[in-house]
């Protein structure tokens, strides 16, 4: 049975300062094991090494740039010159997508390391093929401060964007359509450069820190993960059809290193018939992200949360552009994979902050969440 109880300590039992690659996050990966390990489970770990600049110098690199870029067309009083520098600034971007393509392959500037841990309930572990099904409950151990919370950081990014595509639709009117009119869209245009720059220096002093408990993001989904296996770790309550995966990833909060480290392992799942549930910062209400194209299978899953009888609120994704908001699931979802994300985007006033604390979560909903999880998977699995 799933147990609220249980549920609040295993929240408080992660609420502290753990940065990916900190002794923070080692000690959370050790009691994640020992409790695993509690329920007479094997815990299997999958080390490797990760760099923060993907997750934290190369955004900054590439906001910068970009604003350095616009703001040399929008003067456009030296047409080499601007050309010029504009030509070296593509190149260091180019060089930057290339590095950027394999994240995880990065070294520089400093090392640091980190861990997956993972648990396999398979229905038959002497074989092993490409049809595969299986369900993979994901959340990550790491947390992140910042000097901004989430919520301030994805308006600094939307500002940043849309003040840059109004401006450069003022630069291709200024230079290229209206060039009589030029001196008015300079006017014009001083105000979206101005919004740029100062979203650009706002971004820039968004330093990391490691000053937030994480309880929402992502004590809530370590205990919810705990709980599940908790119940499916008796050998009659698992599924029929399915293998069972719970996966404890690091170094999320760094450019999702650990589940990038983890796609290798799953060489042998089939994407098509798999489901993927991803557990990343539950406070008070619950969120589905099941993404713009599903598969039958999740779209049926999907509509049995819907008809939930536990009293959950079901809030669907909005049609909104969430920039610079990544996770686990949505890395996945890129590899094909087809699943639903669990969150609350009530609480990003709290995420990656000192205010990311457990009195901000409610248990019961966590309790509730997983009992519905539970049920629908059951029944799913009998119709198969």
């Amino acid at each position: 049975m799933i147990d609220e109880y249980r549920i609040r300590k295993n929240l408080e039992l992660f609420s502290f300062p753990r940065l990916s690659g900190s002794t923070g996050e080692k000690k959370a990966l050790q009691i994640a094991t020992q409790k695993v390990e509690e329920l007479n489970l094997k815990p299997l770990t999958q080390d490797f090494v990760f760099s923060t600049f993907f997750g934290r110098t190369y955004p900054k690199l590439a906001f910068s740039l970009g604003f350095t870029l616009l703001f040399l067309f929008y003067l456009n009083f030296v047409a080499f010159f601007i050309s010029f520098l504009g030509m070296i600034i593509f190149v260091i971007l180019g060089v930057l997508f290339i590095l950027t393509r394999k994240p995880e392959s990065i070294r520089l500037p400093k090392k640091l390391n980190s861990s997956n841990l993972y648990v396999n309930l398979d229905l038959n572990k002497n074989k092993l093929n490409d049809q595969q099904r299986s369900v993979l409950f994901l959340c990550h151990l790491d947390s992140k401060g910042q000097r901004f919370s989430i919520l301030g950081r994805i308006r600094i990014i939307r500002t940043w964007v849309f003040s840059g595509l109004i401006l450069f639709i003022i630069i291709i009117f200024k230079n290229y359509i209206f060039t009589p009119f030029s001196l008015l869209f300079y006017i014009i245009g001083f105000f979206p450069i101005t919004v740029n720059f100062i979203s650009t220096i706002l971004f820039l002093l968004n330093t990391t820190n490691n000053e937030s408990n994480g309880a929402i993001d992502n004590a809530s989904g370590i205990a919810c993960i705990l709980e599940l296996l908790a119940y499916f770790s008796n050998p009659e309550s698992r599924l029929k059809h399915y293998n069972l995966c719970f996966v404890f990833t690091g170094a999320e909060e760094c450019g999702t290193m650990g589940i990038r480290n983890f796609y290798y392992k799953l060489t042998h799942v089939n994407k098509e018939k798999s489901i993927i549930f991803n557990f990343d910062a539950i406070a008070k209400n619950t969120y589905l992200f099941p993404g713009k194209k599903i598969s039958d299978h999740i779209n049926i899953i999907f509509n049995m949360f819907l008809k939930n009888n536990k009293g959950l609120i079901i809030k669907r994704n909005p049609k909104k552009i969430y920039f610079g908001s990544h996770s686990d699931g949505y890395y996945l979802k890129k590899k094909d994979f087809h699943g639903i994300g669990f969150g609350d985007l009530e609480s990003y006033e709290y995420i990656h902050s000192i205010n990311d604390t457990v009195d901000k979560i409610d248990s019961s909903l966590l309790k509730r969440l997983c009992e519905t999880i539970i049920d629908n998977l059951i029944v799913f699995d009998n119709q198969i």
